[in-house]
């Protein structure tokens, strides 16, 4: 069966059916990113959330030079913070570096811990060594979900420096905290890190053992002494 057309996809996206709207939306990977974008405005004040956190989303897959002014403004001004939660995430897979001072302010300002969470994980995706302050100061925060998300990002970003701050995590009660512990070290090339991952192969969750196997195979395929 061939694959429906732009102007298939547009009449479709303006059905009364939630499910048509979805199909719609889903169909658009096959779409080149300029030719999705009037299709993805089109739904991003949708009646339901579920559509328009596939729109956001679609945003940051289908890469256009309006994808990050319009999330930039559903994260500044979205009143569903789920929706702000899906911009922040589609901005780190833009990998823009314009947007890390918004991501740094929703990770400390924004009310609601799923967008922190959120920007988080999007700072690490940009890669950028100057979220080091603010990741290291979320690990402090009450929320382990931000911890976990923190401590992946500083793996993300190569930061060496913040080992000897999220070892402290080693012994975690939340074996995804150590999982992402282990993930993370991974990418940080020092003996403190082969020393913990050493540690965490023998920890008692099966993910997290495998996750320091295969950072420790990591670190040795990168030429580091393990």
């Amino acid at each position: 069966m061939a694959n429906p057309s732009i102007q298939e996809l547009s009449i479709q996206l303006d059905s009364p059916s939630l499910r048509d709207r979805m199909v719609a939306l889903a169909n658009l990977r096959d779409v080149s990113a300029e030719d999705a974008l009037p299709l993805i405005k089109k739904v991003l004040d949708d009646e339901s959330l579920q559509i328009r956190a596939m729109a956001v989303f679609a945003l940051g897959i289908k890469q256009t030079a309006e994808s990050y002014p319009i999330l930039v403004n559903i994260l500044e001004n979205d009143p569903d913070y789920s929706i702000r939660a899906d911009a922040a995430g589609a901005l780190g897979y833009l990998e823009d570096k314009r947007a890390f001072e918004l991501l740094v302010r929703m990770l400390y300002e924004d009310t609601n811990w799923l967008v922190r969470f959120s920007a988080a994980v999007a700072l690490g995706n940009l890669k950028d060594v100057r979220a080091r302050e603010a990741l290291i100061n979320a690990l402090d925060s009450s929320e382990v979900v931000l911890q976990q998300a923190a401590i992946a990002a500083l793996g993300e970003i190569k930061d060496i420096t913040a080992v000897d701050n999220i070892l402290r995590f080693a012994q975690s009660e939340d074996w995804l905290v150590r999982q992402r512990l282990a993930e993370a070290l991974g990418n940080l090339p020092t003996s403190k890190s082969v020393s913990a991952l050493k540690y965490l192969e023998k920890d008692n969750h099966p993910h997290v053992a495998e996750s320091a196997t295969i950072s420790l195979k990591r670190l040795a395929e990168t030429g580091y002494q393990v």
